[in-house]
């Protein structure tokens, strides 16, 4: 199901890549200072093999054209390590590298974006989430911290007049810090690296 979202997301960019006028001119007082939106992989709740049950909301806002600031509240569950990348990594999805239950996560992301060249931005971004894990009995054992940054480069592309827009990307992802994880799930936790390279995202939005 990961891989079937990914594919959707490169078409609909090469789809959309034609109407490219990015980035909002630094001088430019009439561009819409507000947004909301949110990401494509909420179709990975469709999946019919462990769902991540994920929402995700952002709320952004440009301080100047080139300078966007962005909290993204959101919440998830997995039953994988975060060191195996989801869609390159053949172990992800086995069952010898499966937790003992799963992780429930809540956090709220800041989300600092700075325009380069045209539509070309990069971004850092930080969550502090807290964390709920579950046995596979479905009773919590523990509960954690964790702090998860995302170093992010993308492309912004404007949609519909600009009251929509897409916003393609890779990221590295790091868990910076993170608690003492319950046994079962250290065991498998600690096999992987803290850094995820080339994570592909896809963020949209409404422009208010």
């Amino acid at each position: 199901m990961k891989k079937k979202i990914l594919w959707i997301t490169l078409a609909f960019v090469w789809a959309s890549s034609v109407q490219a006028n990015a980035q909002y001119d630094k001088q430019d007082s009439d561009y819409k200072r507000w947004f909301v939106g949110s990401t494509v992989f909420l179709l990975g709740n469709l999946a019919t093999t462990n769902p991540p049950n994920f929402a995700q909301l952002n709320v952004g806002y440009r301080i100047t054209g080139k300078d966007v600031i962005t909290l993204e509240p959101k919440t998830w569950k997995y039953a994988w390590p975060n060191g195996i990348h989801p869609f390159f990594n053949k172990s992800y999805g086995k069952p010898e590298e499966k937790f003992p239950g799963y992780v429930r996560e809540y956090g709220v992301s800041v989300a600092y974006q700075r325009f380069l060249w045209k539509g070309i931005y990069a971004e850092l971004n930080v969550m502090p989430t807290w964390q709920i894990f579950v046995n596979n009995d479905g009773k919590k054992i523990d509960n954690g911290f964790q702090i998860f940054n995302t170093y992010r480069v993308g492309y912004h592309i404007k949609l519909f007049k600009d009251k929509f827009f897409i916003q393609p990307s890779l990221a590295i992802t790091h868990r910076a810090y993170h608690t003492t994880l319950p046994a079962g799930f250290k065991q498998l936790d600690d096999k992987w690296s803290k850094f995820v390279l080339g994570e592909p995202g896809f963020h949209f939005g409404f422009n208010f």
